[in-house]
């Protein structure tokens, strides 16, 4: 083999060996020649199948006086357009609502799949199902994807002229805001699978313990927890989008 292959196989494998975050036991499927956690596969297939299905039944016969689902689909298409207006800015807005409606209603109904059905009485052949952002990989890639999200807003809209940023108001403080960009991901992946684990666990805890009555009002404040943790993951994401595209004079 080629020795600049063999240098490039020795610096790729170990990326790939550190960026492989695991916590638990998994149900691991072999794709292409690389293992990917199935049972989070599984869950995020029924989370967008869900959604999917919801959007076409709901906009299936549009009617001027929405009602039913078209109604429902109409008040959280509105609620996105408003958070994205608020967060973004009206002149960029527009263009980043499918965005931060996607991560919103992603999050949103993951969050609830955990909080509200029973996937832990499915057995698979090894771990256990869960909601798909009680994996760490999967918030980690929501997380990532919002980053490269904003970098792309800004880049987009002030060419080279966006890193600016780093040396305003001072030259001084460019580690500290290179700092910040680094740690937004973090923030963002580690807070919702923290509060999404956490809830999953103490009902899990509740349920085996006084499996009757005792467990339903942590499951009804879960699903408001769940709700929030949506809404802030959304709401930081269109924050940070915002905050590239402004202009600073």
């Amino acid at each position: 083999m080629n020795p600049q292959m063999l240098n490039l196989q020795n610096v790729v494998n170990p990326l790939f060996e550190l960026s492989e975050v695991s916590v638990g036991e998994h149900y691991y499927w072999e794709i292409g020649g690389y293992e990917v956690h199935g049972q989070v596969l599984l869950t995020s297939w029924f989370v967008l199948g869900t959604v999917i299905l919801f959007g076409l039944i709901a906009n299936k016969d549009l009617k001027p006086l929405p009602e039913g689902p078209q109604n429902f689909s109409e008040l959280v298409t509105e609620f996105i357009r408003d958070l994205a207006k608020t967060q973004v800015g009206e002149e960029e807005y527009l263009k980043w609502v499918p965005f931060i409606g996607t991560i919103f209603i992603f999050v949103l109904v993951s969050n609830w799949s955990g909080a509200l059905l029973p996937w832990r009485l499915i057995e698979i052949p090894n771990g256990e199902l869960a909601a798909p952002t009680n994996d760490i990989n999967t918030t980690v890639a929501l997380a990532l994807l919002t980053s490269i999200s904003y970098f792309y807003a800004g880049i987009r809209k002030k060419g080279l002229g966006y890193f600016k940023r780093y040396v305003q108001p001072a030259v001084f403080l460019l580690p500290i805001n290179v700092l910040e960009d680094f740690s937004k991901p973090l923030s963002l992946s580690f807070r919702l699978f923290g509060n999404i684990l956490a809830d999953e666990l103490v009902v899990g805890v509740l349920v085996a313990l006084v499996p009757l009555i005792i467990p339903i009002p942590v499951m009804l404040l879960g699903v408001f927890t769940s709700a929030i943790q949506a809404l802030v993951f959304a709401t930081l994401a269109g924050a940070y989008i915002g905050e590239s595209v402004e202009d600073h004079h």
